[in-house]
């Protein structure tokens, strides 16, 4: 802010469900402030890679996620610390309702990430259709956990001046928490949503015209400097660099960056560099071939809406399936996995890919996954060992019409959450790895470790075999 007395401040963006505007808030919050001269840095609560994308781009810089199913208090308490000095503000959108958790209790709720940061929460109320009652929502929410301090209220989707006069007038009166804007209903929505959720920064076709306008119009209808007032100042120690010095050099792991390939934590790229990698990306729509590279990392996205460009790139394809023939340690996620299918029907058009697992896979109107996942390794495979225990996430729109395996020989068993076929996961081939769940570094510590070991392993053995 220019002025010497400024410390790191933050505050948690809330909504009361899903689908009440908090991204919208969250997103254009940062970008408006970014506008005014600070430096934000953004988190997102839960396992999401789309909104955390778009508030990469409003800050400027990366987004973590951070995820208290995922990931103990410790590796969520040391990831914010670790990203948030320098910066002017901190910023963390929450997810779904502020205290939906995964039980009654609430547990692994916004709430509890709000209360385990200490940071206060801006609560944003779609107030469609409602006047008076809104201000009774505020008040359960400020109700039910004293310990959670909503410092203040945005009001979303407002019809008029009088009903904004109404709804803030009744907020302030039985609540005492200050309304520090108020958002009026627009036709036009800045987020088209798509699948589960908004759609990808990679596939609008102006994100940054998006995000311009939500700063304007966040800038316009938020009191800013108020919402600064009622940020608190960020309480976080860096813990003791653990950070290790590889052995050996670094090794060279490719992953597959673009419109069809987009979610990668970027705590899981930056584990990846931590553990020993150079990474190397590689636009699997225009490139001819894979480059030299010891390891590769396919994560999820849409392939769906790339399925022309990557069944045309038949040169790539062919590259790639060669290599993992040939021992290239590749571990593939969701989008990822159906890419070493053989075939993606969209629209009743079929569309060829790698080929390496014999799959079919169509696209169908309702989602088929969508939650978090536990699993455990049981049969061999490259990256972990017998009896660990792996959580993640898995959300998506496929279907596996026909598989020419044994489901019995998936390698992974699924505790919790659909997977692949009959209660399994993770498809093996040589030092191939795919599975529909995605994991988190920080949740997953010894993921990374393991996908470095083994590239080095593999540029070891191929070197020897050259001399």
């Amino acid at each position: 802010m220019g002025q010497g007395s400024w410390t790191t401040r933050g505050l948690v963006v809330a909504g009361m469900g899903g689908g009440t505007g908090k991204s919208v808030v969250a997103v254009g919050l940062a970008a408006a402030l970014v506008r005014h001269g600070l430096t934000v840095a953004p988190f997102k609560k839960g396992p999401d890679y789309i909104d955390a994308g778009w508030l990469a781009l409003a800050a400027g810089r990366p987004c973590y996620n951070l995820d208290p199913y995922l990931m103990s208090s410790e590796s969520m308490l040391a990831s914010f610390a670790h990203h948030v000095p320098g910066v002017d503000v901190v910023l963390v959108e929450g997810n779904r309702g502020l205290y939906d958790g995964v039980d009654v209790e609430g547990r692994c709720s916004t709430a509890e990430l709000a209360k385990l940061l200490n940071l206060p929460v801006l609560l944003v109320v779609d107030c469609t259709k409602t006047t008076r009652t809104v201000a009774a929502l505020v008040l359960g929410c400020r109700e039910l956990d004293r310990e959670v301090r909503i410092a203040g209220v945005v009001l979303n989707r407002i019809g008029t001046g009088r009903h904004e006069s109404l709804v803030r007038e009744a907020v302030e009166r039985y609540t005492g928490i200050p309304v520090v804007g108020a958002i009026p209903r627009s036709r036009h929505d800045v987020f088209p949503q798509r699948h589960l959720g908004i759609t990808p920064t990679p596939e609008h076709d102006a994100a940054d015209t998006a995000i311009a306008a939500l700063a304007e119009r966040i800038g316009q209808y938020l009191d800013l400097e108020r919402i600064k007032g009622l940020m608190a100042a960020v309480q976080a120690t860096l813990p003791t660099d653990m950070s290790l010095a590889p052995a050996g050099g670094p090794v060279r792991i490719g992953y597959l960056k673009d419109a069809a390939f987009q979610f990668y934590y970027a705590e899981n790229l930056e584990a990846l560099v931590q553990a020993g990698a150079e990474l190397i990306p590689i636009n699997a729509l225009t490139a001819a071939g894979l480059p030299e590279i010891d390891g590769l990392y396919i994560g999820g996205g849409f392939p769906e809406t790339s399925a022309r460009e990557l069944a045309a790139n038949s040169e790539f394809r062919a590259s790639l399936k060669n290599a993992a023939e040939a021992g290239l340690p590749i571990y593939a996620e969701c989008g990822g996995l159906i890419y070493l299918g053989e075939r993606l029907t969209v629209d009743d058009v079929d569309y060829h890919l790698v080929g390496l697992f014999p799959i079919y896979f169509t696209l169908q109107p309702k989602p088929q996954a969508h939650g978090y996942t536990v699993l455990t390794a049981e049969g061999d495979n490259p990256f972990y060992g017998k009896g660990e225990s792996i959580k993640g996430h898995e959300f998506r729109y496929s279907r596996v019409e026909q598989y020419g395996g044994d489901p019995a020989k998936l390698a992974l068993r699924m505790e919790r959450g659909v997977g692949f076929m009959d209660g399994r996961d993770g498809l093996v081939k040589h030092n191939v790895l795919a599975l529909y769940t995605h994991i988190h570094a920080l949740g997953t510590p010894q993921w990374a470790p393991a996908l470095v070991a083994k590239a080095r392993e593999y540029r070891r053995r191929r070197r020897e075999s050259r001399a």
